[in-house]
């Protein structure tokens, strides 16, 4: 493997890679609106030369090169979170700022940044002749903001591709990354009897029965699944809703959103159940759901799905871990840390769902996240796209016919 051949070329393309991402962060790209970044992604493809570009009816972009037996996929999400509050931002969240190490702007870490490294890593491939018995498909996916897995559900079945591995770019803070704990939307609804709010005893109040609920679902949190790599299950009351003739009336409906982190061994069944049975639910007779996704994608299609995205997992030891773990070696000469990721990613249905094993290595820090100021830094940039350049050479020769039954879907 030509290491030091790829890690000049990625070096020599800095400055396109980061034009490139700034391009896509002056563009904004919030889920469902993300038509306009696809058509500029789209242009940077064809540009260095792609040797197919694609946008299916969902509006995820699909990049090809090589035409070999081993499909490998690549993927960043390229719709970004909205700005918050203007105030908290030091620099404008679409103008940017730049300086010889850092680029700042919305989606500059989630996720934007490992698009750039992706398509340059296609350059790179094709400058350098390292095309062998695979196809590589780098994917820039829509939704993942709103609900995370559902542009994967869409490829997997309707666009029928189905890769041996997928490489999330989402950011690692310069580590590998093999797995992440899965999450549910769940809703609790207590419903009750209006009436006047000056006798409130000719009623039922769905908010009072709501409080001996919101109490016990505390106390479940401290008591959930842990795991020694993937850590604790978790369990937070993010919203509150309720119904009432007026704010003269006792109300007649109350509900939550639940955001409940699922760690290896928590199915969505087994989730929902236990709210369902906590002794406050029982009484007041509640009704425990699970939300439904069904917002139109950019392009009007609407592909429905649970708010269920399933933890996911692979060993140490498996041909993919071992794949991006040589990359590593062979690009910085040292061993890379193989961690986990604290929130939630594309991988939720590419491995939660659908057992294709799903590893990440990508630009950016965890941190960043949706958060104001949001920044990334020209090295990881650069080092992601030797990263993506080598992976697939050295999996086509090294790991490929090991791919066995070794992966582990945990949930």
């Amino acid at each position: 493997m030509e290491f030091e051949k790829i890690m000049k070329l990625a070096q020599k393309y800095e400055p396109e890679i980061t034009k490139f991402l700034r391009d896509m962060i002056a563009i904004p790209s919030e889920s469902c609106q993300e038509e306009k970044v696809v058509l500029r992604i789209k242009e940077e493809m064809e540009k260095v030369g792609f040797d197919k570009v694609e946008i299916d009816p969902m509006g995820n972009i699909l990049g090809f090169i090589g035409h070999g037996k081993h499909l490998i996929a690549m993927d960043a999400h390229i719709d970004t979170v909205g700005v918050g509050n203007p105030e908290n931002w030091k620099y404008d969240p679409y103008k940017g700022y730049e300086d010889d190490e850092i680029i700042v702007g919305r989606g500059a870490s989630d996720q934007e940044g490992g698009m750039a490294s992706m398509v340059y890593a296609g350059k790179i491939i094709k400058e350098l002749g390292l095309e062998a018995d695979y196809t590589l498909v780098i994917v820039g996916s829509v939704q993942e903001e709103d609900c995370d897995g559902l542009c994967w559900q869409y490829i997997i079945q309707e666009d029928k591709l189905r890769p041996e591995f997928v490489v999330s770019t989402e950011p690692t803070d310069g580590k590998i990354y093999r797995g992440q704990r899965g999450r549910m939307e769940i809703r609790v609804k207590t419903t009750g009897v209006s009436c006047h709010g000056s006798a409130p005893e000719r009623g039922d109040n769905a908010i009072y029965k709501m409080g001996p609920i919101l109490s016990d679902l505390k106390a479940l949190h401290e008591n959930l699944m842990d795991h020694d790599f993937l850590g604790k299950g978790s369990l937070t009351v993010s919203e509150i809703f309720h119904t009432s003739p007026s704010r003269c009336a006792v109300a007649d409906s109350c509900w939550i959103s639940i955001d409940r982190r699922l760690t290896a061994g928590e199915t969505g069944d087994y989730a929902i159940q236990q709210i369902k049975n906590l002794p406050s639910v029982k009484a007041a007779n509640a009704e425990v759901t699970m939300y439904l996704y069904e917002r139109p994608a950019y392009t009007g299609l609407v592909y429905p799905t649970e708010c269920y995205f399933p933890t996911w997992l692979i060993e140490n030891e498996h041909p993919v871990c071992h794949t991006l773990v040589d990359a590593y070696r062979g690009l910085f000469k040292e061993a890379p840390q193989v961690d986990k990721w604290t929130f939630s990613t594309n991988g939720v249905s590419i491995m939660g769902r659908f057992g294709i094993p799903c590893i990440g290595f990508g630009p950016g820090h965890e941190d960043q996240a949706h958060a104001p100021n949001e920044r990334t830094w020209k090295k990881e940039l650069v080092n992601c796209a030797a990263m993506y350049a080598a992976i697939p050479m050295i999996y086509a020769k090294e790991y490929a016919g090991k791919m066995t039954d070794r992966t582990k879907n945990l949930v």
